[in-house]
């Protein structure tokens, strides 16, 4: 049974790429107290040593180690998708009664992860949109903190469970810009179908923003991916329909133009990409459908190729 006897204090952010550095710098903006990044081993050594500069501003956020074992009141989950299995690992110890988990991840699938490590109990659905932050080193740089969405399976506007109504009044505490959909299944794909398209076509191209908020043949080629996503969501009943593509631009167009995606980034520093999440994922529930992805299944061949080549290079 989840307890509600506590409200959530603060927040334990794990993985400090761009989306977690910006995540725990908003919230330390507005109670320093309030956030902690997990890190062990030379990270950690390096964090402390190092600090983080965002937007040009260096900030030292408490720091927690996984073997400390400090119960969190609110795990924020920031890794990338291949790093979940450790992350998993590592944020064991900080995981009690009544802490609760959110993932910032992408792809559709980190939270039946953590749910099978912690419990469904802990673990609501959410992802973030509209965040444009840029990591180089220690450094990240954004103008938007995006948008946090959150919830049940289902919510009902004043009628949210009470997980959903613990985060949200921390989120609101704390600054984190936040939305609890009615239906959050169907934003979790509609947030699928955004990195299928864009994250992927972007790191192919090697464009920023700014490229597909102009370029006709940029933005088909990003279209003809969203398509398919869409496709596979009509079979399998998750609530996309043709319209969501188009009201993607409507995100896009606020974004910074010279700012690129997290798929982008990884690629020119020479990193695993989260091709397998997207593409990979694309493929497995074509064939589970019966749904014809070509673009995706071309896009992960190219995806794979370039990765290699990239890391060669580095």
């Amino acid at each position: 049974m989840e307890n509600t006897a506590r409200e959530i204090e603060s927040a334990l952010v794990v993985g400090a790429g761009a989306v977690g550095a910006a995540v725990a710098d908003i919230i330390a903006g507005h109670h320093p107290a309030a956030v902690r990044l997990l890190a062990s081993g030379e990270r950690l050594e390096r964090y402390r040593r190092e600090g983080f500069i965002l937007n040009g501003v260096r900030r030292d956020f408490p720091l927690a180690a996984p073997q400390e074992g400090d119960e969190a009141d609110l795990v924020i989950v920031c890794v990338k998708t291949y790093q979940l299995d450790q992350a998993i690992r590592d944020m064991s110890n900080c995981v009690g009664p009544r802490t609760l988990i959110i993932s910032l991840l992408n792809g559709i699938s980190s939270e039946d992860a953590l749910a099978g490590a912690f419990g469904q109990e802990k673990v609501p659905y959410a992802m973030i949109l509209g965040i444009d932050a840029v990591r180089e080193g220690n450094a990240t740089s954004f103008s938007s903190g995006g948008v946090i969405h959150f919830g049940d399976a289902r919510n009902t506007e004043g009628a949210w469970s009470p997980r959903v109504s613990r985060i949200a009044a921390f989120f609101k505490r704390t600054g984190l810009a936040y939305v609890v959909p009615p239906d959050m299944i169907q934003s979790l794909w509609y947030k699928f179908m955004i990195n299928v398209g864009i994250n992927q076509v972007s790191a192919v191209v090697g464009g920023t923003y700014g490229l597909f908020q102009t370029d006709p043949q940029a933005q088909a080629v990003m279209e003809a991916a969203m398509a398919e996503v869409v496709a596979v969501s009509k079979v399998k009943g998750t609530g996309l329909e043709d319209s969501d593509i188009r009201a993607w631009y409507k995100t896009l167009r606020g974004l910074r133009p010279e700012s690129k995606t997290s798929m982008l980034q990884d690629m020119e520093a020479g990193r695993k990409t989260e091709v397998d999440a997207f593409a990979g994922t694309m493929i497995r529930v074509g064939e589970e459908t019966g749904t014809p992805v070509p673009v995706n299944s071309t896009l992960y061949g190219l995806l794979n190729v370039l990765e290699a080549k990239r890391a060669a290079k580095l």
